[in-house]
C-alpha cells in the first residue's frame, strides 16, 4: 500500500520545481433545488440560480452591477419611435447538443414565450411585441406595438433566454443552451452538476466542474461549510452564524443587496382578506425589525411598498403601515371583525420559516389566528402560487424592478386595481425620466395606501465563500449564481460588511473563535491546516524525524541544504498517516504543508 501510495504522491509533485494545480472544480451551496431546469417554464428563483449565465443566454444579460450586457446579441439599435428593435447576433455560435445558432433561434424563442398557451412565468416581458422577423442569419427585427425604452432591459431576464426548437421540449431535465457551462447530471434531492463547455464561443471559464449542492437546512448549511463540503454558498442559509465564520480566515463573508422585496402576501380576492381594513389591521400588527432581527440577525432593510430601498425612485412609505397593535386593534374593532383565523402557508426559505413564527405571534397578540402550514417548494408553486389556494404567505419576489406584478389580474395575491392597472400602462410608454419617477412614486403609494401585501424587508445577500474564491457577485440584480467569472488562486479577499453591520447577538450566535496566528504570510490555508494535522499524527509518532523532518512538523538540520529530493521522501511518512485512519483529503494538506517547506527551503 505504501508503494501505490507513494507513487501517487510522487505524481502530485512530478519534480520539485513543480507549482501546485490550482483547482478547476466548485461546490455551490443552494437552499433551494429547482423544481425543474427550464428557465423559459417556471417561476422559481432557483431555476436560475443553476442556469442563467452558466448553461443559457439571452440576446442580453445582467452584468454584476445590474447593467443590461451584450449576451448572444453583440450590439443592438432602437428606431426614432423606439418600436422597432434590431440586434445583431453573435457568429461561430452552437448549442450544447451541436446544433448551430441563429437568427432563426432567437425568433422561435420569442415567438415560444408570447405564445397564448406559453407556460413562461414572465410572459408580461414578451406582450408588446408584434412581429419577429429574422431579417437573415445574423440579425433579428423585432417590432413593438408601443415604444418601450426597457425592451433591452427585459431580454435580459432569464425568462427571455434562447432555446432551440430541436431541445425545447426537453429543457426541464436536460438543459441545453448556448452558455459556458453543460448540464452533466441532476440527482434529484441533491445536486446539479455542470461542466465547462469545450466549444464557448466566449471566454473560456476558469472553472472545470460545477455542483450545485442543496441544503435547506440552516445548521447542515453552516456544517457543510465548516468541513469544506461546499466551497461556496451565495446566499447562506444561517446568518445568525456568519461572525463566526467571518472570524474563521478560510472563509470570507459577502454581504450586499438584492432585488428581493420581503412581503407577508395577502390573497385580496378572498373573503376575509379583501377587506381592506382587515390588511390594514394586519400591516400595523407586524414588527418589521423584529422580523428582521428575529429571523434574519439583523441583516435586512425595512421596506413599505413593493420597490427596491437601493433605487434611486424608491418612496419611504414604511410610516403607512408603521408597527401600531393598538390601532390594529382598532381598526378590527372599528370594522366589526372578530374571530378571525387565516392560514398561512410557509415555503422552505428559513426567512419564511422563521419569520412566519414571529408574524403568527404578533398577529396573535391583537386577535388574529392562523393555521402555518410549512410547504415544499414544488407544493407551494402549485397551490399558492398557481392555485392561488391561501390566505397569507411569506415570499421574497427577487425579479429585478417588479412592481407592475401588481396589474396582473391573474397574479396570485389578486390584486389589479384598474387605477394601478391604467398607471403601469403609462409607464411603459413613458421615456421621460421625471415623468417615470413620478409614475413609479404613485404605484409604490397606491399599493402602500391599499395595503395589498404587508412590506416587510428588502432581503440581504448574506453569502459564504472559501477565502480562496475569487469571481463571486456580491450583489444579486437577479437571481444568479453567475459563474462565468469565478475561479480559484487569487489571494484571500478581506470579508465585505454591510453598510450598517448589525451586532452580533451572543445568544443566538455561536462563540467566535479567536483566529489563529498565520504561520507565515505566505503559508496557504492548505498549507497551515496541513501542518496542524502533520504535527498531530506524522509528527507525533516519530516518523518524519527519521526524514529529516522534527516532531513539530519543521525542517531538521539534517535536511537544511541538502537534496530536495529528501522533502519527496519525507512523504513516505504519510503512508503510515493513511494507516493511522487520516483521510485522504487531510493527506492532500499534508502535502501542501511539505510543499511548502520545500519551497522555502529553495528560496
Amino acid at each position: 500500500m505504501k508503494k501505490l501510495f507513494n507513487s501517487a504522491l510522487a505524481a502530485l509533485l512530478v519534480s520539485t520545481g513543480m507549482a501546485w494545480a490550482a483547482p478547476d472544480a466548485i461546490t455551490v451551496g443552494m437552499v433551494l433545488e429547482p423544481p425543474n431546469l427550464d428557465p423559459t417554464a417556471g417561476a422559481a428563483a432557483a431555476i436560475d440560480e443553476v442556469v442563467y449565465a452558466n448553461v443559457f443566454e439571452g440576446l442580453t444579460r445582467f452584468g454584476p452591477d445590474g447593467a443590461v450586457r451584450p449576451g448572444l446579441a453583440s450590439s443592438w439599435s432602437v428606431s426614432a419611435d423606439g418600436k422597432v428593435w434590431t440586434f445583431n447576433l453573435r457568429a461561430g455560435v452552437t448549442f450544447h447538443d451541436g446544433t448551430g445558432f441563429d437568427a432563426q433561434d432567437v425568433k422561435f424563442s420569442l415567438d415560444r414565450a408570447r405564445d397564448p398557451v406559453s407556460t413562461n412565468a414572465q410572459k408580461v416581458l414578451f406582450a408588446g411585441i408584434e412581429s419577429v422577423e429574422a431579417a437573415n442569419p445574423q440579425q433579428v427585427v423585432v417590432r413593438l406595438s408601443a415604444p418601450d425604452g426597457a425592451f433591452d432591459w427585459k431580454m435580459a431576464w432569464g425568462d427571455a433566454v434562447i432555446v432551440a426548437p430541436e431541445s425545447a421540449a426537453n429543457l426541464a431535465t436536460n438543459p441545453v443552451g448556448t452558455g459556458p457551462f453543460v448540464f452533466a447530471e441532476w440527482v434529484q434531492g441533491d445536486h446539479v452538476t455542470l461542466t465547462a463547455n469545450a466549444n464557448y464561443w466566449g471566454g473560456k471559464p476558469a472553472l472545470a466542474k460545477a455542483t450545485f449542492r442543496f441544503i435547506s437546512d440552516p445548521t447542515a448549511a453552516f456544517a457543510a461549510m465548516m468541513a469544506g463540503d461546499v466551497d461556496a454558498f451565495p446566499n447562506f442559509p444561517a446568518p445568525e452564524t456568519l461572525p463566526q465564520l467571518a472570524a474563521d480566515p478560510r472563509f470570507k463573508v459577502i454581504v450586499g443587496s438584492t432585488e428581493g422585496e420581503t412581503i407577508l402576501a395577502m390573497n385580496n380576492k378572498l373573503a376575509p382578506l379583501a377587506n381592506i381594513k382587515l390588511r390594514e389591521a394586519i400591516a400595523h400588527a407586524i414588527n418589521r425589525q423584529d422580523i428582521i432581527d428575529g429571523a434574519m440577525f439583523g441583516y435586512g432593510t425595512p421596506i413599505g411598498t413593493h420597490f427596491a430601498p437601493h433605487n434611486p425612485d424608491y418612496v419611504d412609505l414604511t410610516g403607512l403601515s408603521n408597527y401600531d397593535p393598538e390601532l390594529s386593534k382598532k381598526i378590527l374593532a372599528d370594522a366589526g371583525l372578530s374571530g378571525i383565523k387565516l392560514r398561512l402557508a410557509l415555503p422552505p426559505p428559513t426567512y419564511a420559516r422563521r419569520g412566519g413564527e414571529i408574524i403568527a405571534a404578533e398577529l396573535r397578540a391583537v386577535g388574529i389566528e392562523t393555521e402555518i402550514t410549512n410547504m415544499e417548494w414544488a407544493q407551494w408553486l402549485e397551490q399558492v402560487f398557481t392555485g392561488k389556494d391561501f390566505d397569507l404567505t411569506i415570499v421574497s419576489h427577487t425579479e429585478p424592478m417588479d412592481i407592475d406584478i401588481y396589474a396582473r389580474p391573474d397574479y396570485y395575491f389578486q390584486y389589479a386595481r384598474p387605477d394601478f392597472v391604467a398607471l403601469i400602462d403609462k409607464l411603459k410608454l413613458t421615456s421621460d425620466a421625471a415623468a417615470r419617477s413620478e409614475l413609479l412614486r404613485q404605484a409604490q403609494e397606491m399599493i402602500a395606501r391599499d395595503y395589498v401585501n404587508g412590506y416587510l424587508f428588502q432581503l440581504a445577500k448574506t453569502g459564504v465563500a472559501n477565502a480562496e474564491l475569487s469571481g463571486l457577485w456580491e450583489n444579486s440584480p437577479t437571481q444568479a449564481n453567475d459563474l462565468t467569472a469565478v475561479r480559484w488562486g487569487s489571494a484571500p479577499a478581506e470579508a465585505v460588511q454591510p453598510t450598517s453591520a448589525p451586532a452580533a447577538d451572543p445568544a443566538a450566535a455561536p462563540a467566535a473563535a479567536e483566529p489563529a496566528p498565520r504561520l507565515d504570510p505566505s503559508l496557504s490555508i492548505e498549507a497551515e491546516a496541513g501542518k496542524v494535522i502533520f504535527e498531530e499524527t506524522a509528527g507525533g509518532i516519530g516518523c518524519a524525524a527519521c526524514h529529516g523532518i522534527d516532531a513539530q512538523g519543521e525542517l531538521g538540520p539534517d535536511i537544511r541544504g541538502k537534496d530536495p529530493v529528501l522533502i519527496l521522501n519525507a512523504l513516505s511518512s504519510i503512508a503510515e498517516m493513511m494507516e493511522l485512519g487520516v483521510s485522504k483529503e487531510e493527506i492532500d494538506l499534508v502535502a501542501a504543508y511539505l510543499r511548502y517547506l520545500h519551497d522555502l527551503e529553495a528560496h
